[in-house]
């Protein structure tokens, strides 16, 4: 439909993540759903040693095949280590900063009546258990590190300045990225192992034998499966933040827009809830009701809904070691990123609006109809809103903006959009030159 240029004219960015990474986890994380099935090992635990399974052949990966850890990027020169007596007093203070942050993470968790009901009580009981040995563990870890990186005066160390009262040597900047970065990792990573447990012991306990030749069953089973994989590598990624992995959060998003639009999506501010405004599901039934009796539609559709949640967990596993909302960590460009440059809001999206049909009502009430419909639209704009806030932190990197550009002459979903704004005169003077889409003759 449009022509461009061969990709051999126009060779796609690098990706900060290879393709090996995300198998190596994926066939991790599978053995060990099939040891857990074998032994009926479907509890909490099992969840957990889970992530292990999927983090390990990542780190080996990465580090063997990848050699992630002489990355320029992680700042980090091994052949060239100080000594300690040189870097110590520059650890101590990082120590303070550091342990300063985790104490006001978990004053807020304590604050956070939300942390001690239902799910989160799995993650809180991890985190005081983990506590003493991260405590411990970060010593030296913090030692050994400051004598190999290149620049030890991290954000960690300028809150440490701060806190002991050195007022005339921090950067306020360097403060607010720290302070930033473990925000995000403190907020999520208690979200997501509140979550790890349910959908692996789902489907732990899937009974296959059940679901043979019934389409809803097995969509329904697929489904799970990759929500899991999505779920494990997302919790992986916010444990491994890691400079001698290269996964590091590099900036963590700095515009309050970004914030809000990310955490209106998730508890305890979520609108989406059943309480929630933006809650679309009033009187309304998902496609399994709509389609009862129709096994061909089940089959067609359930297929539609399992491709769209593959590319969603795609999506993660794509990031390898580096998932995580609201922060930049290395640009991808490969697998899903090279068709869209936000291939799981698209699939996410696509699927709600499939899975719920929040334009059918059970109540046949055009007060609901339009209510579900509208809010439904709403809640994908609150998405689009997302990824246009992304994509404004995101910019501050030329890779990213190198591959923003490629994305528009080469991907599909951005050079469909491209060439339709052309069509219809969308593309302002103030957005400068149009990108080369043109239709072919």
């Amino acid at each position: 439909m449009f022509g461009r240029k061969s990709r051999s004219d126009d060779p796609r960015p690098l990706s900060a993540v290879s393709h090996g990474v995300g198998m190596a986890g994926l066939i991790g994380l599978a053995s060990w759903v099939l040891i857990a099935r074998q032994y009926g090992m479907d509890g909490p635990y099992s969840a957990l040693a889970a992530c292990l399974a999927c983090a390990t052949p990542m780190v080996i990966w990465s580090l063997l095949m990848d050699k992630v850890h002489l990355r320029p990027s992680t700042g980090i020169d091994w052949q060239r280590p100080k000594s300690l007596k040189e870097t110590f007093d520059v650890s101590l203070v990082k120590l303070a900063g550091l342990w300063t942050t985790w104490g006001i993470i978990a004053i807020l968790y304590c604050v956070g009546r939300w942390y001690w009901t239902g799910q989160y009580l799995f993650s809180m009981q991890l985190m005081e258990n983990a506590a003493p040995w991260l405590f411990v563990m970060s010593i030296p870890y913090v030692l050994f590190m400051d004598r190999y990186t290149i620049e030890p005066r991290d954000g960690a160390w300028h809150f440490g300045q701060l806190l002991i009262g050195r007022r005339r040597e921090f950067d306020r900047e360097q403060i607010y990225h720290h302070l930033r970065a473990w925000a995000v990792k403190g907020f999520f990573l208690a979200f997501m192992l509140s979550i790890v447990p349910g959908g692996f012991g789902e489907l732990v306990r899937l009974d296959i034998s059940e679901i043979v030749d019934n389409p809803v069953a097995i969509a329904r089973g697929l489904i799970i499966a990759m929500f899991v994989v999505d779920v494990q590598f997302a919790t992986v990624g916010y444990l491994l933040t890691m400079k001698p992995l290269d996964a590091h959060i590099r900036t963590a998003n700095p515009y309050l827009a970004g914030w809000v639009a990310a955490l209106i999506c998730y508890p305890p501010f979520i609108l989406m809830s059943d309480n929630g405004p933006l809650n679309y599901h009033v009187n309304i039934a998902d496609w399994t009701y709509w389609f009862d009796g129709q096994t061909t539609i089940l089959w067609i559709w359930g297929g539609i809904l399992v491709f769209l949640t593959a590319i969603y967990a795609w999506a993660t596993v794509a990031f390898g070691l580096r998932f995580s909302n609201l922060t930049h960590r290395g640009i991808l460009t490969h697998g899903p990123y090279s068709w869209t440059k936000h291939p799981a809001y698209v699939a996410k999206n696509a699927y709600w609006w499939l899975a719920s049909m929040p334009f059918l009502v059970t109540s046949g009430s055009i007060t609901d109809f339009v209510r579900n419909t509208v809010l439904m639209a709403a809640v994908s704009g609150v998405y689009y809103w997302r990824a246009k806030t992304e994509e404004k932190h995101l910019l501050s990197d030329p890779a990213y903006k190198d591959y923003a550009q490629w994305m528009d002459r080469n991907a599909p979903i951005p050079r469909v959009i491209i060439w339709g704004k052309r069509r219809i005169g969308w593309w302002g003077p103030d957005r400068g030159p149009i990108p080369e889409v043109q239709p072919a003759e």
